[in-house]
């Protein structure tokens, strides 16, 4: 299954006309709070224009490229931790995915009601991450009360958890998000079962308008003030929906005459792909060009398993080669005649744009 991206924020910020941008799936959309009430889902490609190359390369029947799923999350309020909103039920969806894509409204229009009735993305931000993180603090409070009664009967190893979870919750309460924060090891495989939301990975995207795009400096200082570090693109959201709505041609010349250069689309995902610390190999050959994702710092063994679970089990070697190179010297053929293709073995670290062929 791909890796899932939630996309958060207040009512009415354009996240589901993102989500209908993302994967061109017809929803409902309305000018009015809490018009998705059930979570909408779609799995969208991984834009990487080495596949073309490769399955030109070896004349490949089909190209599968890499996904990741999309889930557009209903608005969240002020006391949705408490239940405002339906909020229980939105948070509990927010628990479930890998990351969180946070939209954020910067353009006025005054057709499009805010639930604030102003544009302030600064106070935006800081109304979804306190949601957020008043959620992990129940949540931390449960954990605690019951490793407490355990630590108190002199049990060292609960003394050693209490510890991380009371250390994860301080932060917490001098409102940090957790992914903000540096754990060691033992601290992330104690906190990864509780799914705490402010621990996922997350991006902000700010929703803007291609006439009064913002300075990305102006966008960065919004962050900075927040004391947030982190990743951040400004996509004219109600613009991208528009061009999936046209034919190539026509969105090649509506593009052309905005002087769009690259989907905002694209930007998203490749940076939710990015965030989510995830790499591409490839594999390629007659019947298919295809693009692998595995998590960052993968073994070769286990990158074998991602294709089918008997090439980690019978694994016994991973011939390699870059993408790049092996289009610059024609071919898996040319490359092994010219002993370019690497020999590597089970703890071999793949990197992107790895093009493998496992031997089992």
């Amino acid at each position: 299954m791909p890796l899932s991206v939630g996309i958060v924020g207040l009512p009415n910020v354009g996240k589901s006309t993102l989500f209908k941008a993302l994967t061109k799936k017809e929803i409902s959309i309305a000018n009015y709070p809490f018009c998705t009430v059930d979570s909408n889902v779609g799995v969208v490609r991984v834009p990487d224009k080495r596949l073309e190359k490769l399955a030109a390369l070896s004349n490949s029947k089909k190209i599968t490229p890499s996904t990741i799923e999309f889930v557009d999350i209903a608005g969240l309020v002020k006391g949705a931790n408490k239940g405002e909103g339906l909020g229980n039920q939105f948070l509990a969806k927010i628990r479930e995915v890998d990351g969180i894509a946070h939209l954020v409204r910067i353009f006025e229009d005054g057709g499009i009601v805010h639930i604030d009735k102003t544009i302030n993305p600064k106070r935006d931000i800081e109304t979804i991450n306190l949601e957020l993180i008043m959620k992990d603090i129940e949540t931390l409070k449960k954990r605690i009360e019951k490793v407490s009664s355990e630590a108190r009967s002199g049990d060292e190893e609960k003394k050693k958890e209490l510890a991380v979870f009371q250390k994860a919750k301080a932060y917490l309460e001098q409102g940090q998000l957790l992914n903000q924060k540096e754990f060691d090891q033992y601290e992330k495989d104690l906190l990864k079962p509780l799914c705490l939301l402010t621990a996922k990975p997350m991006i902000i995207v700010f929703n803007s308008k291609i006439e009064s795009k913002k300075n990305p400096q102006e966008l960065e200082k919004i962050l900075k003030d927040l004391n947030l570090n982190l990743p951040f693109v400004e996509v004219d959201i109600k613009l991208e929906a528009d061009l999936g709505e046209l034919d190539e041609q026509e969105k090649r010349d509506y593009k052309r005459e905005l002087g769009i250069n690259q989907d905002g689309t694209d930007q998203i995902i490749s940076s939710c792909y990015r965030f989510l610390r995830l790499i591409t190999f490839l594999t390629t050959g007659r019947d298919e060009t295809r693009a692998w994702t595995i998590k960052e710092n993968t073994k070769a063994i286990k990158a074998a398993g991602v294709i089918h679970s008997d090439f980690e089990k019978k694994f016994i070697k991973a011939e390699v080669i870059n993408w790049q190179t092996l289009i610059e010297l024609g071919g898996w053929t040319q490359a092994a005649k010219k002993g370019m293709l690497r020999v590597e073995g089970k703890d071999y670290i793949v990197r992107d744009g790895d093009v493998i062929e496992f031997k089992i």
